[in-house]
């Protein structure tokens, strides 16, 4: 994988991360529908993801906790809005209490997610994410940028 942009826009709230990889559309897909693959990317290097339920049908709860090296635990959750394999993928991402419920007093962010076929056996990957109020961009956005 290759980053190849990353674009914030205080003004709509976003952060759009683009990569490109040697690998067909539905290879790239596998990084979201697996919940191992995607484990080993999600969250920050010093606290892993582990997904305890996940299915990207329409409608469904993804939820997972990430493990700090104290062994403190951040629970979070997906609710899938769109799901198109292998291209597109739309998911409300929300912090979570110890029982799963969601944790309504943490902020929440929409994210698109678009995987294109752009010839030759390579394929682009875009994540936007758009953030609800200017205090939450500005945190996760940097921490997000820091990570590509």
């Amino acid at each position: 994988m290759t980053v190849t942009a990353v674009r914030t826009d205080p003004q709509s709230l976003t952060m759009t991360l683009e990569a490109e990889f040697d690998a067909s559309a539905e290879r790239v897909w596998q990084l979201w529908a697996d919940p191992r693959q995607l484990e080993r990317w999600w969250g920050p290097p010093t606290y892993p993801a582990t997904f305890t339920s996940h299915d990207l049908a329409l409608g469904s709860r993804v939820t997972y906790h990430m493990t700090g090296p104290e062994g403190d635990q951040s629970r979070g959750y997906w609710e899938v809005l769109e799901a198109d394999a292998p291209h597109r993928l739309v998911f409300r991402d929300g912090f979570a209490n110890a029982d799963g419920t969601p944790n309504t007093d943490l902020p929440t962010n929409t994210m698109h997610i678009r995987i294109d076929e752009v010839g030759h056996g390579r394929t682009r990957m875009s994540v936007e994410s758009i953030f609800r109020a200017p205090r939450h961009w500005s945190g996760c956005s940097a921490w997000a940028c820091r990570r590509a």
